[in-house]
């Protein structure tokens, strides 16, 4: 698996230092994800280089490095760790408490007033209270990003991550919720005994299968959108990627046949939510037979990977095995979805290389995208569930606003989560309109 790291160099401030520096990492094979004059000083300049390497990377770049005449290999940054420290989220006032007079009225004794009111009408807890505006972000870390099984406590770091894009991005507070539960049925009352605390629910990280089972009951026992994101966060990225690439290359999604490699959470999410889209014919192939039966009940069609590039307009895989699809099996004209992260099923410039007319990897097509603006619908709208027209708005706001050869938009805009927030709120409100 690769990983970031952060190399520190200093070159002589002179022309061809610094390119001499990326000819050797060039040589090596390696990609630079991101590079940062850190500072100049005294004639010579600090660089933050960042790279991903895996284990099998050879550590002697580091030598070459510094055996460069204007060049001096300093160490690795702790950067990632640095801006982990303290965690990622806090909980802050609304309102400054800074008179005895404010601190009565928000605690003891004005507060009570509050509770009374609410006890006597529990709906003004959405007014007077933060539940209108708090997601709880839940985990048992079974099924952590590209790391697996790595249990509650190390997915923090990612479950805060997610609070801090909720903050950052829609205004909306996140709490994580670490759960040392793997039975579906406990985990079930545990989410229920403390639900009222939150507005919404956010699945995160749980395992399939069991994940399928535990968002489908907790759907039938809440009266509030529960959403597992690893399913349907990114089927909607998904969904509107494919919307912009059809929408350029003149095709029709619902008469094209897509396949989907691998159906674990994010694969089995995609082809519900393709087939509800409208395709009409959806190949799924998976080393689990029960995952198989899975997507044959959504009126897919069990395939295999040959099969499905064989057959195929539309590759999307979801495997989390590293090149898993060979380039020779790209045919022209495909679009290919190769989403694993951190190392995709294959390089999308490789399958571009091959013919492919559209590729891309999981980190262009990030459920980032979607989630923030889900969940800020749906509170607005005080919608008790998502439906299939929530995910479907958010995906063609989130194709509508793609630019140019991207196939979907900045995820970093702000703008682009209050447009999706509104479409979903708008067909929360359009599909409670139509059952009245």
């Amino acid at each position: 698996m690769k990983i970031p790291e952060i190399l520190i160099v200093e070159t002589v401030h002179q022309p061809g230092s610094l390119a001499r520096v990326l000819q050797v990492i060039g040589e090596a094979g390696l990609a630079i994800e991101h590079l940062h004059a850190v500072r100049r000083e005294q004639g010579r300049t600090l660089w933050e280089i960042t790279l991903e390497m895996d284990e099998e990377t050879d550590r002697s770049l580091y030598e070459r490095i510094d055996q460069l005449p204007n060049a001096r290999f300093i160490g690795k940054s702790d950067r990632v760790f640095t801006r982990h420290k303290g965690g990622k989220i806090r909980t802050v006032a609304s309102h400054p408490i800074n008179t005895q007079q404010v601190l009565r009225d928000v605690y003891t004794p004005g507060v009570a007033r509050v509770c009374l009111a609410i006890q006597r009408d529990p709906v003004l807890a959405r007014e007077y209270t933060s539940i209108d505006n708090t997601v709880a972000i839940v985990t048992n870390g079974t099924a952590v990003l590209g790391l697996g099984n790595i249990g509650p406590l190390a997915g923090l770091p990612v479950m805060e991550g997610k609070a801090a894009l909720f903050a950052e991005l829609v205004g909306i507070t996140g709490v994580p919720i670490l759960l040392r539960e793997t039975d579906p049925a406990r985990v079930v009352d545990t989410i229920e005994a403390i639900e009222t605390s939150f507005g919404a629910i956010q699945l995160e990280d749980f395992a399939a299968p069991e994940c399928f089972e535990i968002e489908t009951r907790l759907q039938e026992r809440l009266n509030k959108p529960v959403l597992h994101d690893d399913q349907h966060g990114t089927a909607v990225v998904v969904l509107a990627a494919l919307m912009s690439a059809v929408r350029r290359t003149k095709k029709n999604l619902r008469a094209s046949t897509v396949g989907q490699i691998g159906l674990g959470a994010a694969g089995t999410g995609i082809v519900r939510l393709l087939r509800a889209y409208g395709v009409k014919r959806v190949l799924g192939a998976d080393r689990n037979p029960a995952a198989i039966e899975r997507i044959v009940r959504l009126g897919a069609e069990a395939s295999d990977l040959e099969s499905i590039m064989q057959q195929a307009d539309i590759v999307i895989a979801t495997t989390g095995v590293k090149n898993l699809i060979r380039p020779e099996w790209v045919r022209r004209g495909q679009i290919i979805l190769a989403l694993s992260n951190p190392d995709p099923e294959i390089d999308p410039v490789r399958a571009m290389d091959r013919g492919a007319i559209y590729a891309a990897d999981g980190k262009a097509i990030n459920n980032v995208l979607a989630f923030p603006g889900l969940f800020k619908g749906a509170l607005a709208a005080r919608a008790s569930r998502f439906t299939d027209a929530m995910l479907m708005a958010a995906a063609e706001t989130l194709s509508c606003l793609a630019r140019g050869d991207e196939l979907v938009p900045d995820p970093l805009d702000k703008s682009v989560h209050a447009r999706v927030a509104e479409a979903v709120r708008a067909a929360a409100h359009g599909a409670a309109s139509s059952k009245g």
